[in-house]
């Protein structure tokens, strides 16, 4: 089930979004034990974060993740990791072991991108060549229709049979989640803010868009699927 959801501008899209995640966490932990959540990167969810921090939130039954990273150590001024942290994870009593980064230290990002997929199965208990399902994935889109590190045209998108993999921007390797895992999710929310997303959304919605150009258009989680879009990105379906 598709939805999109156009809100007035972007503290109106936060405030929408906090809601909605407060609202899937209270509803979930009423039917299992814990929540697991995937973060997005860039900057759009930055403020999204610090509102988080200002819940008053069951933490010792979240679980969180990232849907990709960048390939740096995890204090550097780019790592998602160390955005969320400045803005919600480190300005609460988390558990720190209710908190899973996506691992940058060997050298390889193929190395650490198979130390993750094998992290990520651990925790959810599913085999080799099953998908794990995420309560809630968060991600952005930028203005190449590219969504986690799924860049255009990349190798990262032919990926099936692996729950995290290699990502490539501009011959710069990023850890990602596969297509098949962002799709096994119970819900997937899209946070697309500003009138330079126009182009790209036009693409994704468009019978006729090309996947591989436009990567965020092959997100079809079998639950939800929200895209929320302030008025600047989605003017077209208004």
């Amino acid at each position: 089930m598709t939805q999109i959801q156009v809100l007035a501008d972007k503290p109106a899209l936060i405030a929408h979004a906090l809601d909605l995640i407060v609202d899937k966490i209270d509803t979930i932990l009423q039917q299992q034990e814990k929540f697991t959540l995937a973060l997005a990167g860039g900057s759009t969810p930055k403020p999204l974060y610090e509102a988080l921090s200002q819940q008053s939130l069951p933490l010792e039954k979240i679980h969180i993740f990232w849907g990709d990273e960048r390939y740096v150590p995890g204090d550097h001024p780019d790592s998602n990791q160390r955005m969320a942290r400045q803005a919600w994870l480190d300005q609460v009593p988390f558990p720190p072991s209710n908190i899973h980064p996506m691992p940058t230290g060997s050298n390889d990002p193929s190395v650490d991108a198979q130390i993750h997929d094998q992290e990520l199965r651990a925790f959810f208990g599913v085999k080799v060549g099953e998908f794990p399902m995420f309560d809630m994935i968060l991600l952005g889109m930028g203005d190449d229709g590219h969504t986690a590190s799924l860049f255009p045209q990349t190798e990262a998108l032919t990926v099936s049979d692996h729950l995290v993999t290699v990502g490539n921007k501009d011959g710069q390797p990023r850890l990602t989640f596969t297509y098949p895992l962002i799709n096994h999710a119970r819900c997937v929310i899209f946070l697309v803010a500003g009138e330079n997303k126009q182009s790209a959304l036009a693409q994704i919605f468009s019978p006729d868009g090309d996947p591989t150009l436009y990567p965020a258009k092959a997100v079809k989680p079998q639950g939800e699927l929200l895209w929320l879009l302030d008025e600047a990105a989605g003017t077209q379906f208004k």
